[in-house]
């Protein structure tokens, strides 16, 4: 029997954590006969330029497949793929939603439909985002489980430079 998403979380961020990664985003697909496992992964000292290499993901990629071959948890045929979070990256976690707060997002919220917003605040004992979405409405204060497919925005100044940077005020 195949463990929960919940515990695979918890596991595969317990192992990135000692390799000095943290998770940002997992995916689990297939069919039960062979399952898909994405997973994304960044640095746990990111900072501007320094992100995740080649070797960073091979390195995630080789740990994870020791772990996954010895305890079975997958079973014997599973496809494994280790990625960096692009710079779209994924915001699905309290901790994330937190740690860009002033950036802005693509998300999904039930009953609006995907729209662009800012994040202003997080409350992380409630578990609840506050955004400002772009068309001017009112703030919205929701669930982080209600925020759902969030993507950090890009945008590309004229000279074609990344805007936006990290969130901690760098680009």
């Amino acid at each position: 029997m195949q463990p929960t998403l919940d515990v695979l979380i918890a596991e595969v961020r317990k192992r990135l954590a000692d390799l000095g990664f943290e998770l940002v985003d997992l995916r689990r697909g297939g069919t039960a006969h062979r399952v898909r496992l994405q997973v994304r992964v960044d640095r746990a000292d990111a900072a501007p330029g320094h992100g995740v290499t080649v070797d960073d993901c091979s390195t995630v990629s080789r740990a994870l497949e020791a772990w996954l071959d010895a305890s079975g948890l997958l079973g014997p045929r599973y496809v494994l793929e280790v990625s960096s979070p692009g710079i779209e990256r994924p915001i699905r976690w309290p901790e994330h939603w937190a740690r860009f707060v002033g950036r802005d997002v693509h998300v999904r919220l039930q009953g609006r439909g995907r729209l662009r917003a800012t994040i202003v605040a997080v409350e992380p004992d409630a578990e609840t985002v506050t955004l400002r979405p772009a068309a001017g409405d009112d703030v919205v204060t929701v669930p982080v489980a209600e925020a759902r497919d969030a993507t950090l925005v890009v945008e590309w100044d004229t000279g074609l430079h990344l805007r936006g940077g990290t969130g901690d005020g760098t680009t």
